[in-house]
């Protein structure tokens, strides 16, 4: 049976007939499949919960161990099964616990990516091809203008600012979740050993990483130091306090911002980013491409940012593409 017949948008979200729950829905509900622990994923309060061991921790982290009335580990590659229906986690390369959701039901198949990426992340295991009736992808940076470069290559840009100017503080902008654990692993394989400081609210989630074997190497925390002592330091800080009353007080501070909207540079210029670092989380335009192609599903939903780019381009794959807000609007004009 194809999935547009036991697949349904609800005001809650995705939600699977057969199944009886929901994959990452937007409010609470009785059961719910969580691809990552992202907060537009991963919220409190639902009855049940299945996700992977990494993506469980993380919910407790930020929302208490009461998050949900029950949990459910899924580990990649595990067959499980609710109410008959299949289920496999799978790798999506995001963040750490990241994970596509596939579905079985009678003769039919569907894979959720949730948020992913194909390029390398050494705090995650890297995406997993798998085949499908449906695949629904993410478009958040689905316009041929965002191509990421090597996060290598920025990186590099940080480092050589960092040599530049060895008497300010390189004050960097990561979201607390993914992007700052990633950005300090390429540091530290970019060979940089020395301590790197941290806002409040990154220090648990580091934490977290570790305790699940992500090595991060010295880390203080800036609400533990003498802020003049820090120039010529590299300090991480969510991008919402980059230019508040905290960041004012750091010595003469070299502003910079990790996000793969750094590659619109009216953007970066608007958010008074000095130091742009073009480094996603998210598949750029060509790895959306080619994981369209790559998973050889005949049918493709997008969703989740420019849906119509995304839609065009499968369509001219010969893929049958539509947006996946969309799903359901013959039967909602009835």
């Amino acid at each position: 049976m194809h999935p547009r017949q036991w697949i349904e948008i609800r005001p809650a979200g995705i939600y699977c007939t057969p199944g009886d729950f929901y994959i990452d829905p937007t409010s609470a509900v009785p059961r719910a499949l969580i691809t990552h622990g992202h907060a537009d994923h991963a919220r409190a309060g639902h009855g049940a919960v299945m996700a992977t061991a990494e993506t469980l921790a993380i919910m407790a982290s930020r929302y208490g161990s009461e998050f949900a009335g029950s949990r459910q580990i899924a580990t990649y590659g595990e067959e499980l099964s609710h109410n008959r229906v299949g289920i496999r986690f799978a790798p999506a390369g995001h963040i750490l616990g990241s994970a596509q959701i596939k579905l079985s039901w009678e003769d039919g198949s569907i894979v959720f990516s949730g948020d992913y990426k194909r390029r390398r992340d050494p705090t995650c295991p890297p995406f997993e091809v798998m085949s499908a009736d449906v695949f629904v992808t993410e478009a958040t940076f689905g316009l041929p203008v965002f191509v990421h470069p090597p996060i290598e290559q920025e990186i590099a840009k940080l480092l050589t600012s960092f040599r530049q100017f060895p008497e300010r503080c390189h004050l960097v902008g990561v979201y607390s979740l993914g992007k700052a654990q990633r950005v300090i692993c390429h540091l530290r394989e970019a060979g940089f050993d020395a301590p790197i400081y941290l806002h409040g609210a990154l220090v648990k989630l580091c934490q977290l990483y570790e305790e699940f074997g992500v090595a991060l190497g010295p880390l203080i925390a800036v609400a533990d130091q003498d802020r003049a002592a820090l120039a010529g330091c590299i300090v991480l800080c969510p991008p919402s306090a980059l230019h508040d009353r905290w960041a004012s007080r750091l010595p003469d501070p070299v502003t910079a911002l990790a996000s793969g909207w750094m590659r619109i540079r009216a953007r970066a210029k608007q958010q008074a980013v000095e130091l742009p670092l073009i480094i996603s989380d998210h598949a750029d335009w060509p790895e959306l491409t080619q994981t369209l192609s790559d998973v050889g599903a005949p049918e493709i939903w997008v969703t989740h940012g420019r849906e119509e780019a995304l839609v065009h381009v499968a369509q001219r794959m010969q893929l049958r593409a539509s947006a996946l807000s969309l799903l359901n609007d013959d039967e909602e004009d009835d």
